[in-house]
């Protein structure tokens, strides 16, 4: 398998569980969801990993200034910590309108179409500079991959993460811990030697 169908792979797996996460939410999107925002806030926020794509691939940049899904996080950081991230998860949950399930159905099913019709060279205009999509979508599925278990945790659902999609998600955080020298770190953790530090983070 190549890298662009390996990666597009664990989009379409990461966009599967969380419209079908989504469609568990019944009438509970005023309920607490991840931090500040409610459950509508939160399935608006991660709704953009989605949006972002369309958004992005109509401004194609003239030069890649970011070789690496990595690197976007690491020329992200501020932006991502940054106080208008909150707010826009709110604009983004009351732009889904009456039926927030539906909407992110059909954005789901759009934006799918749209990354099956590319073969991963393509070009996009990312908020850090120009990526290629191959390199760009990965980013898509760690946040879907994320903000499907902060849904289902907040709805009390279980955390069946997809294969493809979760290995996907995993690569990310391991380059960005690598990067950082905290793999010792997760390693310990992750290997039952000892807890992470409080507030500790690849992002």
């Amino acid at each position: 398998m190549s890298s662009w169908d390996h990666s597009r792979r664990g989009f379409t797996e990461a966009a599967d569980w969380f419209v079908g996460t989504v469609g568990l939410v019944g009438e509970r999107w005023a309920e607490p969801g991840l931090g500040e925002w409610d459950v509508r806030a939160l399935v608006g926020h991660a709704s953009r990993s989605f949006l972002t794509v369309e958004e992005y691939l109509a401004t194609p940049p003239t030069n890649v200034d970011l070789e690496s899904t990595a690197d976007y996080y690491r020329a992200t950081r501020a932006i991502a910590a940054g106080p208008g991230v909150a707010q826009r998860g709110r604009d983004a949950g009351a732009a889904l309108g009456p039926d927030p399930a539906a909407a992110v159905a059909e954005i789901s099913e759009r934006v799918l179409r749209l990354v099956d019709g590319c073969d991963g060279g393509e070009l996009l205009t990312t908020i850090a500079g120009g990526m290629r999509l191959v390199d760009y979508l990965p980013t898509r599925t760690f946040e879907l991959v994320v903000h499907t278990a902060d849904l289902a945790t907040a709805l009390g659902e279980s955390l069946e993460v997809p294969p493809t999609a979760g290995a996907q998600a995993l690569e990310v955080v391991t380059d960005l811990a690598i990067g950082e020298g905290t793999a010792g770190q997760l390693l310990l953790a992750a290997t039952g030697r000892g807890g992470l530090p409080t507030g500790f983070s690849v992002l």
